[in-house]
């Protein structure tokens, strides 16, 4: 199997990941605590910043034709015009951001760690921002709803990614190319 075809392969399974992951949400309020930032952060450590970006994208668009794949097992454009609408939408630039820390320092956990707390402050601020405008809330109402409950759950999920990240990055390596 050439490179090319191991990089969509493996761009596919995280995507499903993402699919499987995202859904798999704890209703707390108007944004419900979602397994899928751990699935992203994890995808941008086994992808790189680029494929990581397409398997986002492609979960993105997944649940926009109507594939219960976000928070709730919900889907469609409603989901996306929603109240958590920016928060997936955010899920783009996190994963950018995220992607370029985890690319440039793989393995130097404190960096890594930096990346993905700037990236999901990004998806914070997108995020929240649509809430308090669909959901017409005053910004300390949106961001008590969707920043401040999500925040130690969150710093949980980046460190547990920083770690495994680049140990599974190597065993996927490892076993992909022991198969060349």
């Amino acid at each position: 199997m050439n490179s090319k075809t191991k990089n969509m392969a493996l761009t596919a399974v995280m995507t499903a990941v993402i699919c499987i992951l995202g859904p798999l949400s704890l209703p707390i309020g108007p944004v419900p605590i979602s397994l899928g930032t751990l699935a992203l952060y994890l995808t941008v450590y086994i992808l790189g910043m680029k494929r990581s970006v397409i398997a986002t994208v492609i979960y993105i668009l997944i649940g926009l034709v109507g594939v219960p794949v976000f928070s709730g097992f919900s889907a469609g454009p409603a989901k996306l015009a929603g109240p958590t609408g920016g928060y997936i939408i955010g899920y783009i630039p996190m994963v950018i951001i995220a992607g370029l820390f985890a690319d440039r320092y793989f393995k130097n956990y404190l960096l890594s760690i930096i990346g993905m707390v700037i990236a999901t402050a990004v998806l914070y601020v997108i995020g929240t921002a649509w809430l308090a405008y669909s959901a017409s809330m005053a910004p300390g109402a949106a961001i008590a709803a969707g920043v401040l409950p999500f925040i130690p759950l969150d710093l949980v999920k980046i460190v547990v990614a920083a770690f495994v990240g680049p140990i599974l990055k190597t065993r996927i390596d490892s076993a992909v190319n022991s198969q060349s």
